[in-house]
């Protein structure tokens, strides 16, 4: 029976995320598997990969293989580099205590390199946001300038119509007040 170290998807439809799985090579991707090792969450930024380190080294000590993705995530996470180190104490090419500095060097490395970025990720959120609502203002300066524009010459219209509509009713009224009153030609006379 070959033995692979591979993914099982889980979620829904564009949401994916896995369970790292040990299981017989000839069983279907999301069916019968021997143990659960782990999760995969390539959705989120950087990856989310939650392993048990012990559990994917026996494994891979006893035999089993990983597929292609799993090979990488387990890179990442050092379980490969850990199984070279023991069988390099195997063959006596260095002692235990070696192997432990030097796998030791290697994970503050990788952590420190994580962390480089994660915050380089925060970092360019921030600016982007930043940049995203000096944008924002920019617009939001041009609509009010353009409404105040708008507003002042809507009340410049209404002041001319009103000084338009309000002079000839002045004109008629001084022409009445001007004019001597006549009698009305239909109005009988005595």
């Amino acid at each position: 029976m070959a033995v692979k170290i591979r993914l099982a998807r889980k979620g829904r439809k564009k949401l994916a995320y896995y369970h790292i799985v040990v299981a017989d090579s000839r069983s279907p991707r999301d069916g019968r598997y021997i143990e659960k090792i782990g999760k995969y969450n390539p959705i989120t930024d950087p990856a989310t990969i939650e392993l048990d380190f012990n559990k994917a080294l026996d494994w891979l000590q006893n035999g089993a293989l990983p597929t292609d993705t799993c090979r990488a995530i387990l890179s990442y996470k050092g379980v490969l580099l850990k199984k070279h180190l023991n069988e390099g104490v195997k063959k006596g090419a260095f002692d235990e205590a070696e192997a432990e500095k030097r796998f030791n060097e290697w994970m503050k490395q990788n952590d420190e390199k994580i962390n480089a970025k994660k915050s380089n990720l925060e970092k360019t959120a921030d600016d982007d946001k930043v940049g995203r609502i000096e944008a924002e203002k920019k617009v939001n300066d041009a609509r009010a300038a353009k409404l105040a524009k708008k507003n002042a010459e809507l009340a410049a219209k209404e002041a001319a119509e009103l000084k338009q509509i309000t002079t000839p009713v002045e004109d008629t009224v001084q022409a009445a007040e001007e004019a001597p009153a006549e009698p009305a030609a239909d109005a009988p006379q005595e």
